[in-house]
């Protein structure tokens, strides 16, 4: 399938609105860096909760320190350079990746049972958010069908990723979600075969040459967000 071909896939782009109503996604943003152990634990808890009807679906912003986490496919020969950073296991989908200031991530907790029940289409549907968030900085972001993520064109250079998505679901409430390159240190990535991808590369609005703040991603993520799942508060 051509990249304009994957990109035409979802025609609706607020497919994933809850079908019933219901409370609005409670929407937070972490302030500093966020402790990667504590936050998974929490993010873990809320999950339970919303399985359990007692909370609302949420998403939470944020940033980590230096770190690499390890999916649930992660090969051992992937992670380059062991002692360069801190590494931990996670259960989400996917291999390794980079986390680190200046890196957005957004921990999407969603109960799909009450929208739509398809993992392909959240996980497209995830894709198509950060695109059109790119696309609102003069980005043109792609999906590819071999291999997860939001990739960036770049002339005379190998394409490269500038979104990772990786996610977990229980019950049909997802978990974990998205990291968006807006400004990490890019040099982290070599620690590691980002994704298990080799001969592409990484990218963020900084290298493309695109000065924009974490608040004013954090503004387009929240509008973009709306239009495709639905109201949020906070």
């Amino acid at each position: 399938m051509s990249a304009m071909t994957a990109a035409l896939r979802i025609p609706d782009p607020s497919g994933l609105v809850r079908r019933h109503g219901g409370d609005p996604v409670a929407w937070r943003t972490l302030p500093g860096l966020a402790d990667y152990v504590e936050t998974g634990a929490a993010m873990e808890a809320r999950v339970e909760w919303i399985i359990a009807g007692t909370a609302p679906e949420a998403v939470w912003l944020l940033e980590h320190p230096p770190l690499y986490t390890a999916g649930t496919s992660a090969r051992p020969s992937d992670l380059l350079e062991p002692g360069r950073l801190p590494v931990f296991a996670t259960g989400r989908g996917g291999q390794y990746t980079y986390h680190g200031p200046g890196q957005r991530i957004a921990y999407v907790m969603l109960n799909l049972a009450e929208r739509t029940p398809d993992l392909r289409r959240y996980v497209a549907t995830l894709e198509d958010w950060v695109i059109a968030t790119l696309r609102r900085f003069g980005v043109a972001g792609e999906r590819r069908e071999d291999r997860v993520g939001v990739w960036v064109r770049r002339p005379g250079k190998a394409e490269a990723k500038i979104a990772a998505i990786g996610i977990r679901v229980r019950r049909w409430v997802t978990f974990h979600g998205i990291a968006l390159n807006v400004d990490p240190a890019l040099s982290d990535f070599d620690g590691i075969v980002p994704c298990g991808v080799t001969g592409l590369g990484v990218t963020s609005f900084a290298d493309l040459g695109i000065g924009v703040t974490m608040a004013e991603v954090d503004a387009v993520l929240r509008a973009e967000f709306v239009r495709r799942f639905g109201p949020v508060e906070g």
